[in-house]
């Protein structure tokens, strides 16, 4: 599933091809896939509107429009969302295409159809019934507010970090990468660390973001930005997908768990 870094990345790769663009078209193909306000059908509730700016919050992309409207667009596992020109051959399961002034078009494509994009009040966009309330942006948060909310909850710290109430936008790679860089276990509960430790979670969380950010992402199978490249953080990974290989910091081998239905990756000598 795409995360911060992934959705940081497809926001920066197109804002400079579709920020003032005008959508001309839309061509939904798969209608479960989109919501809009009452009475205004997808389509016609975006033909005629400029895009004004691109956002981001947590895992969620925003395409905000005008008269306080955004497209609230969130990826889910397989959800692609790429500029091309009008021309370019079609990919294989594209559900929406969005047709721009200039002739080209942004394309939404997803193998496994999570994705969800929804016109919502701008204001509102991320507050309504079935969306989880969304926790701080973990590159603003402070030490100390980061420190408080450690410190309240005896949740492990694995599932901890997944949950988008405590900090919005980390998922299964960079949750286990923040771990292995802090060399903390997974099933430590939050509320058990220390000062020094909790310092070394917080920097490592904000480090391995920004390490993905700067990377492009992380490709492994569907992931790509905003115009179809694949990201290069893979490349970097300390534990996630690493089952078998060496520890980069003590040569132990990495060993992968299911925790809660989702696989866990980290080094059993040195995350303590």
């Amino acid at each position: 599933m795409p995360e911060l870094p992934e959705v940081e990345t497809v926001r920066r790769s197109l804002a400079s091809r579709v920020l003032n663009r005008t959508i001309v078209h839309v061509d939904v193909r798969l209608p479960k896939m989109v919501t809009s306000p009452a009475g205004r059908p997808f389509a016609d509730a975006l033909t005629g509107r400029p895009i004004v700016e691109l956002g981001r919050r947590g895992k969620y992309l925003l395409i905000h429009l005008d008269q306080e409207e955004t497209l609230v667009i969130h990826l889910r596992m397989t959800g692609r969302l790429v500029h091309c020109q009008s021309d370019a051959p079609e990919p294989a399961h594209t559900h929406v295409v969005f047709a721009l002034d200039d002739q080209s078009l942004l394309r939404y494509t997803d193998v496994r159809q999570f994705g969800t994009l929804a016109i919502m009040d701008r204001a509102n966009a991320l507050n309504c019934p079935g969306r989880t309330a969304l926790g701080p942006e973990p590159l603003e948060i402070s030490y100390e507010h980061f420190c408080q909310a450690l410190a309240s909850r005896k949740t492990k710290l694995k599932p901890l970090l997944l949950d988008q109430r405590f900090l919005a936008g980390l998922g299964n790679i960079y949750a286990d990468e923040a771990l292995a860089r802090s060399g903390l276990h997974p099933d430590r509960n939050a509320n058990s660390l220390d000062d020094e430790e909790s310092r070394r979670l917080y920097e490592s969380v904000q480090a391995v973001l920004q390490e993905g950010i700067d990377a492009k992402g992380t490709s492994f199978r569907d992931y790509v930005d905003g115009e179809g490249k694949k990201g290069e953080f893979q490349e970097k990974l300390w534990a996630y997908g690493r089952e078998g290989e060496p520890c980069r910091r003590c040569g132990t081998a990495v060993v992968r768990e299911k925790r809660g239905g989702r696989s866990t990756h980290f080094c059993p000598l040195c995350q303590i």
